[in-house]
């Protein structure tokens, strides 16, 4: 309730609620954005390859417009192009090859649409030219793309929501681990824990630490995912959000338990160390976990997956992109909660037994003194 209260909490979660926002939106007009190329051309097969590119940019997604300038000669057209004029020229030598021509660069959205234009128009002459028409040349050349398991539909969901299930775990992880790991170094250095053990037994305090802190991650998890989708939906750019909700669904519920064996474990760190610089040092196991999510959800693949998907606290992030890649029984992602539960009360029970030894005791502690420490 403190926390809740606290007015640097309060910005900081509306800072980034503003940034999730404003970066679906500039992506939406990135994506929006339309791109108009002016093309120097001296022939009329010029000018066809021209206007079938503006043919195929305006059908393929609106956002491409091709416009040919006729000039005079060559020499005319590559003018243009120096005086800003127009933006590259498309020129046929007398070999028959043709030359793009850009002043300092040429855009990649420019030389794309009016390649493949020209490989149409050039197969479309050359077939005209045989008797035969260009579906007849092209017949059986089609590629299909198929997948043993999964779909190819669900690759490019999963790559952005790996991305984004990983980085969120990785952000609700580190701040508030770390801030239930510093609260409990202060409440030692400050001797304040010993003031709370007169009131409340130690192994509540630890409890209401992990229960407090988990519930905060949770609701800043679920306003990020519900602003994001918000946005997505204001935007008209939610054609995959379909797909990505049953899976957000399944990463808080993944998220919980292994959010609790971190919590566990950050609190045990906490009452191990003497100071917060202390936490520098002894942080590394934790922080490997955390990492080793971040990196189940951007790289594993295959059976790397697989296993990953029933690590615990690695599962969190393994499991949601396993099921967005491929169909997943429904046993597989139950099993992958039981074991995650089971880790995390062997994990909070264990720290609790350690949070009870160490934090009462003055200076830094390695986690094997505390052990042989009575309770």
């Amino acid at each position: 309730m403190v926390k809740t209260k606290d007015r640097g909490f309060a910005i900081s979660t509306l800072v980034t609620l503003v940034l999730i926002v404003a970066g679906v939106v500039f992506n939406a007009y990135m994506d929006n954005r339309g791109d108009d190329f002016a093309v120097a051309v001296t022939s009329d097969a010029g000018r066809s390859v021209v206007a079938l590119a503006d043919e195929e940019g305006r059908a393929d997604d609106g956002n491409a417009t091709f416009e040919a300038v006729v000039a005079g000669s060559d020499d005319a057209a590559l003018d243009q192009v120096r005086s800003g004029d127009v933006d590259a020229a498309l020129l046929q030598n007398e070999d028959g090859l043709w030359t793009l021509t850009g002043k300092e660069e040429v855009s990649p959205g420019l030389s794309g649409g009016l390649g493949a234009a020209l490989e149409s128009f050039v197969l479309s002459t050359n077939a005209a030219a045989t008797g035969i028409s260009p579906q007849e040349l092209l017949a059986g050349s089609e590629l299909e793309q198929s997948l043993l398991e999964g779909s190819t539909e669900n690759q490019a969901v999963a790559s952005v929501a790996g991305f984004a299930f990983g980085f969120l775990f990785y952000m609700a992880a580190i701040i508030f681990g770390l801030q239930i790991a510093n609260s409990v170094v202060e409440e030692k250095q400050n001797r304040v824990v010993e003031i709370l053990a007169t009131a409340i037994p130690i192994r509540q305090l630890l409890y209401g630490k992990v229960l407090g802190n988990t519930i905060l991650a949770m609701v800043q998890l679920a306003l990020y995912g519900g602003a994001a989708l918000l946005a997505l939906n204001l935007t008209g750019t939610s054609d995959l959000v379909g797909g990505i909700i049953p899976a957000s669904g399944w990463f808080l519920v993944f998220f919980l338990f292994g959010f609790l064996i971190l919590a566990a474990m950050w609190a045990v760190l906490g009452s191990l160390a003497s100071r917060p610089e202390d936490l520098n040092n002894s942080s590394a196991p934790v922080l490997a976990l955390i990492l080793a999510a971040l990196g189940a959800g951007l790289f594993a693949t295959g059976q790397l997956l697989v296993v990953a998907s029933y690590v615990p606290v690695v599962s969190s992030v393994a499991m949601p992109i396993r099921m967005l890649n491929t169909e997943v029984a429904l046993w597989e992602p139950i099993l992958s909660l039981v074991i995650a539960l089971a880790a995390a009360a062997a994990l909070i029970h264990l720290g609790e037994k350690i949070y009870r030894r160490a934090v009462m005791q003055p200076g830094a502690l390695s986690l094997r003194k505390a052990m042989k420490l009575e309770q």
